[in-house]
């Protein structure tokens, strides 16, 4: 079946069920019962999600618990044009709207989308995404280079916590599913005096995983092992002067042994990997209304984290075939991030041009220091520092037309060094900014139309100069790669009608990218290894939709649909690939032009919609059906993922103070690929079939179910 056809088959069900809904639901809803407005707070200044113009989805508490997440992976396939990739214990790569890294080994990596979690600075680091006391996750698509710079080139997740409570609060939770899963936590809050108040939450969370290790007869090497604690303190230290300080730990030693030779559920690793981070990090934030002139708004940020990443290279143990070949890889971080961001944004008394204008002028200074030891033989030190003034300016061109217009530069420096005596230094001047027309159409519908820049750093591949020494293939040309830049065009509708019984947002987006930033390799004769570094393509371009739909259809049901739509492509990129040749262990380069084929990780459609319905008043019922078209896993190879459809659903008991659930995920246990490499040129990993040429898979979570409750006191 051919993607259009998919896309029909499982669309033209879905709206005509939501038509018929809208058309036929004739109960009265009540007030309380009516869909909520929702507030973004990761933009310079706060608005309603339908009243900012840009492609945002937000996702409060309540979404997060019905989805029973825990970490930001599962809520992922919840926005449209929103993907991931694994190869981990988690999925810590994030790609939005067909752009974003998929992994990371030893060169440092220079990110599409960027990770806010309370003002701290995680990006590229997913173990810290958890939902532990979340109040709401914001994900919006397009680049942010006004906002956020360089890391944000194609979107960005910001992650909100709870905040202290001004009464006293606590709550307490615990789940239990298949394959040995449980989690435990806790949160309390309250004020200490009427200046102070506090809140703090933990969790503790254990999966044996969905793997059997055949070898060691061990059903856990790929488990999960996380615990997370969160502590806020709220300062009211005047009436103009409030300061929120933020604590957070995470301690997570999971297991990663998640390929198998038959791509099954069994691997037969005598030396299964780990996927393990410690982190410590704080933030400041203030707000200050002492001026009548502007109000000031800062965020001050430390984080520190170590990470181990490894794995058996082999997939096997000693003994499984005479050649006798076994390796491990491991990889040991250390990422210390500082960040500071403070803006100004005006008041009614202080608007421009005839108080016409409002304005937000701000700084931004990041330092990040990351040093990594692979393999106790090499050892490469990565330093970056960030220094960017920002401004934007929102003008009433009428009663109902407003103009944004927002400015980024950006001054970055990179110092790289490493243990084979590469060295480099970079400096570049960067820019983004937006132009946004934002017109009420209606007291209930925004329209709005957007040109926005973002921009991504250059860099070094520091291994490629260190394998130059011994393989005469690599050139001088394949040390360094370019800034890469996009421009985004995007239209958009949103609105709420029918007493705010029905709410929607609907994008129309052309992005236009150039010096694509894209993995290539080059095959190393001396040892038959390939290299890999980063080049720049050309140019690219991704065109798509994205819609959410919500609608209370009566007191007793409601629906819910997000829809995206994706084509994704470069433009005039030769990429450089390999011919194996088994017989005589050479290869060689070959140049294969990839214009006009998908992006990895670019699928064209992916679906979330369901239904939840008052059984009775204490008693209510959700289903729910989310998929996803086959994508590419690299660009360097033709395998993909298998498309998908997966139904979800919950059955939940409330009453005042407690609740219990009964959950079910996946439940017609479809096969989902989250990660997928092609062993060809490499000599395939195999050796009981002579290393021949083969696809290898890590599979997503399979038919789950559980239990889960809450009591709060």
């Amino acid at each position: 079946m051919n993607s259009n056809v998919r896309i029909q088959s499982i669309v033209k069900p879905v709206a005509q069920a939501i038509a018929a809904a809208i058309a036929f639901a004739s109960a009265a809803v009540s007030a309380e019962n009516a869909i909520e407005e929702v507030t973004v707070t990761s933009q310079l200044r706060e608005a309603s999600q339908l009243d900012t113009p840009t492609s945002v989805s937000v996702l409060d508490a309540a979404a997060i618990d019905t989805r029973g997440a825990t970490n930001l992976e599962q809520l992922l396939n919840l926005a449209p044009n929103v993907n991931f990739s694994s190869g981990a214990s988690r999925g810590r790569f994030v790609q939005i709207r067909g752009i974003g890294e998929r992994s990371q080994f030893i060169d440092p990596v220079n990110p599409s989308v960027g990770l806010i979690v309370d003002g701290i600075d995680f990006t590229g680091l997913g173990l810290a995404a958890s939902t532990l006391d979340m109040q709401q996750v914001e994900i919006l698509r397009g680049p942010q280079g006004t906002v956020y710079g360089a890391n944000a080139l194609a979107g960005l997740v910001s992650m909100t916590s709870h905040a202290p409570s001004e009464e006293y609060f606590a709550k307490v939770s615990a789940e239990a599913a298949r394959y040995g899963s449980h989690t435990l936590s806790a949160v309390t809050s309250g004020p200490i005096s009427e200046q102070l108040s506090y809140r703090f939450a933990v969790q503790n969370q254990q999966s044996d995983g969905y793997v059997h290790n055949r070898y060691q007869d061990r059903a856990d090497t790929n488990n999960i092992d996380e615990t997370v604690a969160r502590g806020k303190l709220r300062v009211k230290a005047s009436d103009d002067l409030q300061l929120d300080f933020t604590l957070f730990y995470l301690d997570a030693d999971n297991g990663y042994d998640a390929f198998s030779f038959d791509n099954a559920r069994a691997t037969q690793s005598d030396q299964p990997g780990h996927d393990r981070q410690e982190t410590l990090a704080g933030a400041v934030n203030m707000q200050w209304n002492g001026n009548n002139l502007f109000t000031i708004h800062s965020v001050l940020s430390v984080a520190n984290s170590d990470t181990e990443y490894g794995y058996d290279e082999d997939w096997s143990y000693v003994g499984f075939h005479p050649w006798e070949y076994s390796s491990t890889d491991n990889y040991l971080r250390e990422r210390d991030n500082l960040s500071a961001d403070i803006r100004l944004v005006s008041t009614e008394a202080s608007r421009l041009f005839g108080d016409s204008t409002g304005w937000v002028a701000g700084a931004y200074l990041r330092t990040e220091e990351e040093a990594l030891q692979r393999n106790a033989s090499f050892a490469s030190q990565f330093d970056t520092d960030n220094a960017a003034v920002y401004g934007q300016l929102n003008t009433a061109l009428g009663a109902r037309l407003e103009l944004i217009t927002g400015l980024r530069f950006e001054q970055r420096r990179a110092d790289y060094s490493d243990s084979l005596a590469v060295g480099n230094d970079t400096s570049e001047d960067l820019w983004g900014g937006n132009i946004t027309l934002q017109f009420n159409a209606t007291d209930n519908t925004m329209v709005y139309g957007t040109l926005s820049r973002g921009y991504k750093a250059g860099g070094v591949n520091g291994r490629i100069i260190s394998a130059s020494e011994s393989n005469p293939a690599i050139g001088s040309d394949t040390f360094l790669f370019d800034t890469e830049s996009m421009l985004n065009y995007e239209f958009g509708v949103k609105g709420d009608w029918l007493n705010n019984r029905l709410q929607a947002q609907v994008a129309a987006f052309y992005q236009d990218r150039s010096d694509v930033q894209a993995k290539q390799s080059i095959f190393n004769p001396q040892d038959f290894s390939f290299d890999d570094y980063l080049a720049n393509a050309a140019n690219g371009h991704s065109a798509g939709v994205e819609a959410e739909v919500n609608f209370q259809a009566s007191d007793a049901l409601q629906l819910f649909a997000t829809f995206g739509w994706l084509n994704a492509e470069f433009e005039d990129f030769i990429s450089s690939t390999h011919v194996d040749a088994r017989d005589d262990y050479t290869g060689e380069t070959t140049l294969v032009d990839l214009g006009g084929r998908d992006l990895a990780h670019a699928p064209n459609y992916q679906f979330f919609t369901g239904a939840e319905y008052a059984l009775t008043d204490n008693l209510s019922a959700r289903v729910e059906l989310e998929g996803k078209d086959d994508f590419y896993f690299s660009n360097s190879h033709n395998e993909k993922s298998i498309a998908y459809e997966l139904i979800n659903a919950r059955l939940t008991y409330r009453e005042d103070n407690w609740d219990l659930s009964l959950w079910g995920r996946n439940l017609t246990d479809e096969v989902i690929y989250t990660r997928g490499f092609y062993f060809s040129n490499q000599f395939g990993n195999n050796p009981a079939n002579g290393y021949a040429p083969e696809a290898y898979y890590q599979l997503g979570e399979p038919r789950t179910a559980g239990i889960s409750g809450s009591y709060t006191f």
